[in-house]
């Protein structure tokens, strides 16, 4: 990727180079850290490349997956407060990438502006509820410089027009998409990846299947029955790192994963009850187990710590050897595997849900089968070390365990769990936040914590909205949640 943008880079120069020559001197007075046009290629693999990033372990630590020994993290005990609008900041690039998009009449950049737009909002209004839509990033064009706030109907309503008029543009336009790292360019698979996200965002919306202006049902069966969708791995939509400085694998040689950081005890317990193989994958052996000569796949080898259990006290069973650690293929290999935003895996389970709830008509043990076989397949491609592990006979032999075997259970409740639990158990480093919010949906897996303490719903607004859109964000508070009542577990308009 960063040899390709090089290449651009080197020929911005050479054009620059020509044009000086040639150009009136009073051309020079042009500011080059603010060049008025570009190619929309230029900005696009950048934005591709924020987007994209793995999002962390803050996530992680929040849906049961990590925990911290030498404090009390936030996320781990539920004690977090405001999140940030620095995605308005990538979203400013989107918006310029349109813009010379626009000039050059490419529909195809402007689709992808269009899909960016509705990924950064989709995030965006998840996190808080109501935000700026609408009135958002018109600071440069039209001087709105403290935007209204939009319910969260109405930015949902948004991002579903901008997905449906991002896939109409990629039909209408065959073109190579230049400086795209995703696709090496190719419509088509973009097409299928944003009808598949467009899903994604509508079984999100399960609580509102009654309102008649989203139509969710229909606009579902709609898009499953008529639109490309991803077939395979082949069609993920993935980012990809190369052993280059500036595009490694995110948490490369992160350092915070050194003595503090360890696995959650009621992740592990889900594999090793379930005897999937992905744990070798994620997880480290205990040191003790390593001494004792276990193997790498005895599950026994394995063992984490309590995620409510006062931190100290999980630091010590640490220290006697007792807890598992990531995997260090995750810090040590600079390219160990792609960041999915958009996989088969997952697609195959949102239609397995969607068959569970009768949204189609399709089988859900086949939907789910599917994707357990994929997520597989996808580790024993990037995890070539451990690929013995998660074969095509070994994801054969894990579909019949009682615990995963789809045929064993009745009623779309235990359906339901199921599909959950597969959605979950691969989102390790994977897919950042989405796993919360599907917990926070459907109420699987549960989440171990402390006595009388909820999984937070939203985050409080940043403090920059207070000092510099007070009206706006007050009243934006104020019509969702009552007046003064911003905080954690104020339930946002979708879970309602």
């Amino acid at each position: 990727m960063t040899l390709i943008m090089k290449k651009y880079i080197l020929t911005i120069f050479l054009f620059a180079l020509i044009f000086s020559s040639c150009s009136d001197l009073t051309e020079l007075n042009v500011n080059p850290n603010n060049v008025p046009e570009t190619h929309p290629q230029l900005l696009l693999t950048n934005i591709e490349w924020n987007a994209f990033q793995v999002e962390g372990v803050d996530p992680m630590y929040a849906s049961r997956m990590v925990v911290q020994t030498d404090g009390e993290n936030e996320n781990q005990y539920y004690k977090w407060s405001r999140a940030g609008f620095e995605n308005y900041d990538q979203l400013r690039n989107v918006t310029k990438m349109i813009e010379e998009a626009e000039r050059i009449e490419s529909p195809a950049y402007i689709a992808l502006g269009k899909f960016f737009r509705a990924y950064y909002f989709f995030g965006l209004t998840l996190t808080f509820g109501d935000i700026p839509y609408s009135d958002a990033l018109k600071g440069e064009t039209e001087e709105v410089y403290t935007p209204k706030y939009d319910s969260q109907k109405e930015v949902f309503k948004g991002i579903l027009n901008e997905l449906t008029e991002a896939d109409e543009l990629l039909a209408s336009d065959n073109s190579i998409i230049a400086g795209d790292v995703i696709y090496n360019g190719s419509t088509s698979q973009w097409r299928k990846a944003v009808n598949s996200f467009r899903l994604k965002v509508l079984m999100m919306l399960s609580k509102k299947t009654t309102d008649t202006d989203l139509n969710v049902i229909a606009t579902f069966a709609g898009i499953y029955n008529n639109s490309p969708l991803i077939e395979s791995n082949a069609d993920n939509g993935q980012l990809m790192f190369i052993d280059e400085l500036g595009s490694r694998y995110t948490e490369y040689n992160s350092s915070s994963y050194g003595s503090a950081r360890y696995v959650d005890s009621t992740f592990i317990q889900r594999l090793q009850d379930r005897k999937d193989p992905r744990l070798f994958v994620f997880c480290g052996q205990t040191r003790v187990a390593k001494e004792n000569g276990l193997a790498i796949n005895d599950f026994a080898a394995y063992e984490g710590g309590d995620p409510i259990a006062p931190y100290n006290e999980v630091n010590l069973k640490a220290a006697a050897g007792k807890v598992s650690k990531v995997n260090l293929r995750y810090t040590n290999d600079p390219t160990t595997e792609p960041h999915l935003f958009m996989s088969y895996s997952e697609l195959q389970l949102i239609l397995a849900e969607a068959s569970v709830r009768g949204w189609i008509n399709s089988s859900a043990k086949e939907h789910y089968e599917n994707a357990v076989k994929a997520s597989f397949e996808f580790y024993s491609t990037y995890a070539a070390e451990y690929a013995g592990f998660v074969s095509n006979a070994a994801a054969e032999a894990y579909l019949a365990e009682p615990l995963v075997d789809f045929s064993k259970v009745a009623g779309n409740e235990a359906k339901l769990e199921l599909i959950m639990m597969q959605k979950y158990i691969p989102s390790f480093l994977q897919g950042g936040w989405r796993m919360y919010f599907d917990q926070l949906r459907t109420g699987y897996p549960v989440f171990r914590t402390q006595e009388g303490v909820t999984p937070p719903v939203r985050w409080m607004y940043p403090t920059g909205e207070y000092q510099n859109n007070s009206a706006n964000v007050t009243a934006a508070i104020t019509s969702q949640y009552g007046e003064s009542n911003d905080n954690i577990r104020a339930t946002p308009w979708w879970l309602q």
